[in-house]
């Protein structure tokens, strides 16, 4: 199972609407993480072609991938995160409301099923250090068998796509306890993402995002959408009524769901006022 920490208001879009939201990756707290594999992999390539005596290609390099950098936001990605931990204290702290939200289990297998092409379930990638990171070679065997450097090989863009998606499942080790996998769509992949971005207006911001339609994306593999969701957990400091929920459950055409609800076992306390 993958689990989705959550609030009970995003619970109800995914339920009731059976849409899940991606949110851009830029706006999230690994926005500077993004930013440090990036120029992580942009050292690690350049000083592998300088130790392979393509000093120029590296320095050439460097450059494109400076020029790709400063348009992060064309290439930001939008990402739904998860934890292959169930009920943990952590999760419930960090992302389930400070455990009064809720967690929805969903099928690893058929949501693996689900994705591809500009859709990807990516687990997150946990180093400090790139260099070992496999696009480092990619990218190195690509310029060096080339005679001369060029930014238009067709290739060397889409490894730089990868890259910059990739980039959208990277964070530092310190997290790796969270055993995290992201949902990561690359509107960017032009001709293979076909939904269009929608926003959410705040008192203060604008946000854009992108709804996965899990209801078209399970009919293509002729499933249900309750078919995706293995349990509901009610968080360990939430006031949320059980038969009311399932109430709820009912009148969202999703019976089959209410008996896959279970209340939380984490000892998570709440916070004192």
């Amino acid at each position: 199972m993958l689990y989705h920490y959550t609030d009970f208001a995003a619970f109800d879009g995914i339920i009731r609407h059976a849409e899940l939201r991606l949110n851009n990756i830029l706006n999230m707290n690994d926005a500077s993480e993004m930013r440090f594999f990036m120029n992580g992999l942009c050292k690690a390539v350049t000083a592998k072609l300088c130790l392979a005596g393509e000093d120029e290609k590296s320095r050439e390099t460097e450059i494109f991938f400076q020029r790709e950098m400063a348009k992060e936001f064309r290439y930001s990605a939008y990402a739904a995160c998860f934890s292959k931990y169930r009920d943990d204290a952590a999760q419930w702290d960090r992302y389930g409301h400070f455990g009064r939200g809720v967690c929805i289990a969903f099928h690893e297998k058929l949501m693996q099923k689900m994705v591809g092409k500009a859709i990807a379930l990516q687990e997150v990638y946990y180093q400090e250090d790139i260099r070992e990171h496999p696009l480092v070679n990619a990218f190195c065997q690509l310029i060096m068998a080339q005679e001369t450097f060029s930014e238009d090989l067709p290739e060397l863009q889409n490894l730089m796509y990868d890259a910059w998606v990739q980039s959208a499942a990277f964070k530092h080790p310190s997290f790796a306890s969270e055993r995290e996998c992201r949902l990561v769509v690359s509107p960017f992949i032009l001709n293979e993402f076909m939904i269009g971005p929608k926003y959410h207006v705040s008192v203060e911001r604008i946000k854009k995002y992108y709804p996965l339609d899990l209801n078209r994306m399970c009919g293509r593999l002729d499933l249900h959408f309750a078919d995706l969701i293995g349990e509901i957990i009610i968080g360990p400091t939430s006031s949320q009524s059980l038969p009311i929920l399932q109430d709820y459950l009912d009148d969202c055409g999703l019976n089959i769901l209410k008996s896959k609800i279970c209340l939380s076992e984490c000892p998570l306390r709440k916070p004192t006022s």
